[in-house]
C-alpha cells in the first residue's frame, strides 16, 4: 500500500501540472473543484460508515434509525436554508448520504455474519463518530453552496462523472464502495445521476 501511495503522489502532481496547461474544458465555467472537494466530503462520511457499523454490530442495534435519520434531515434543511442552499435539495443530498451509508453497513454486517467479526473495540458512537459526523454536515452544507449554480447545467452528470473519476485516480480509494459513492451523488445534479462513470 505504501509503494501505490509512493507512487500515487508523483502522478496526482503530473496529473495537476497537466491539467493546468491543458486548455479549458468546453464546459460552463470550466472550473469543477467544487465538485471534487464535494466528493472528496461525501467519501469522508462514507468512510465513516464502518465506525457506525462497528459500534451498531457490538451495541446488538439495527442499522436503520427512522427517528435519527428524520431528525438529521430537518436539520440539515434548517441549516441549510441558513446557508442559502434549497432546503429540498440539501434533503434529498443528505437522505442520498444515509442510503449510501446504510449500505456500506449493511455490506459489513453480512461479511461479519459469514467469516468473522470485529474483533477491536468499536469507536464510541456519541463521543468519537458522532461529532466526526456533525463536522462533515457542516462541511457538505457549505460544499453544496459552491456547487448549487452547477445543478441545472446540461452537463452537470458528466461532469459529475468525470470529477469522480479523476478523484478516484487521485486517491487510494476503496473500489469496493463504488456503488455507495455514487449512490451518495445522486441528487448532485437537478436531472439526478452521476452520468457514464465506467
Amino acid at each position: 500500500m505504501n509503494r501505490l501511495f509512493r507512487f500515487a503522489a508523483p502522478c496526482a502532481l503530473a496529473l495537476f501540472a497537466c491539467a493546468a496547461l491543458a486548455p479549458a474544458p468546453a464546459l460552463a465555467d470550466g472550473d469543477d473543484t467544487a465538485l471534487t472537494n464535494l466528493i472528496a466530503l461525501a467519501s469522508q462520511r462514507l468512510a465513516l460508515a464502518e465506525p457506525v457499523a462497528r459500534w451498531k454490530w457490538a451495541n446488538h442495534q439495527e442499522i436503520t434509525d427512522k427517528p435519527r435519520e428524520e431528525a438529521l434531515l430537518s436539520d440539515v434543511q434548517k441549516r441549510a436554508a441558513a446557508a442559502n442552499v434549497d432546503p429540498a435539495f440539501a434533503r434529498a443530498f443528505f437522505q442520498d448520504q444515509i442510503d449510501a451509508s446504510k449500505e456500506v453497513q449493511k455490506a459489513l454486517f453480512a461479511s461479519w455474519r459469514a467469516s468473522q467479526p470485529p474483533q477491536e473495540p468499536a469507536p464510541d458512537l456519541a463521543t468519537s463518530t458522532r461529532p466526526q459526523l456533525d463536522r462533515l454536515t457542516q462541511s457538505l452544507i457549505a460544499g453544496l453552496a459552491r456547487v448549487q449554480p452547477l445543478r441545472a447545467a446540461p452537463d452537470c452528470p458528466s461532469r459529475v462523472a468525470q470529477s469522480l473519476a479523476n478523484w478516484k485516480s487521485l486517491t487510494r480509494y476503496d473500489s469496493t464502495r463504488s456503488n455507495a459513492l455514487n449512490r451518495a451523488l445522486g441528487h448532485v445534479c437537478e436531472t439526478g445521476g452521476v452520468g457514464a462513470t465506467g
